[in-house]
């Protein structure tokens, strides 16, 4: 049995990127600012004015959330009829009740002070923003105890890799 992945952070980008109509929502809901002259989403711009208003983060997740999870529900199918695995990455699974969608959930998580590392080095972000991501998710010890496995990630990124191949192998023991 395969498995396919779908990374909902990298679909996300993707719609900013590339979608002319959640790019003509976003337009209408924030404004030219959050746009580059040569038209594409400011994606630095937005995530200064989503993370200073829960309001207007909510209005993001509104135009984003629904498409990111018909296209995951699609693939899902897909692998599915294939009688193929999908690993779904959702950062706000629990926040969106997505949870309801997956037969098992798999929580990867490290210490605070790692997470803000990495969101900062990773993904370049500033630090204030970083911790406004993090205050957007849910407790960490509340999607532990929700999720089914739990893979603890402080250590090296490879580490990671080798936790993930043996819960698959394990999976795939139990479960087919």
């Amino acid at each position: 049995m395969d498995a396919g992945l779908f990374d909902s952070d990298q679909c996300a980008r993707d719609l900013l990127d590339d979608d002319v109509a959640v790019q003509g929502l976003v337009r209408r809901t924030f404004g030219d600012g959050v746009f580059t002259p040569q038209g594409g989403v400011d994606r630095a711009a937005l995530r200064e004015i989503v993370f200073a208003s829960a309001e207007k983060r909510l209005a993001l997740e509104r135009i984003l959330h629904p498409v990111i999870r018909a296209r995951w529900l699609a693939l899902a199918g897909k692998e599915k009829a294939a009688g193929n695995w999908l690993a779904v990455d959702i950062p706000l699974l629990f926040e969106t009740g997505a949870e309801q969608f997956f037969d098992h959930v798999i929580v990867v998580a490290c210490g605070a002070s790692t997470q803000m590392r990495r969101l900062a080095d990773i993904r370049k972000l500033k630090p204030g923003i970083a911790e406004k991501i993090i205050a957007a998710q849910i407790d960490l010890n509340v999607k532990i105890s929700k999720a089914n496995y739990l893979i603890w990630n402080e250590g090296a990124m490879s580490a990671l890799g080798d936790q993930a191949v043996l819960l698959a192998n394990l999976l795939k023991q139990l479960h087919g």
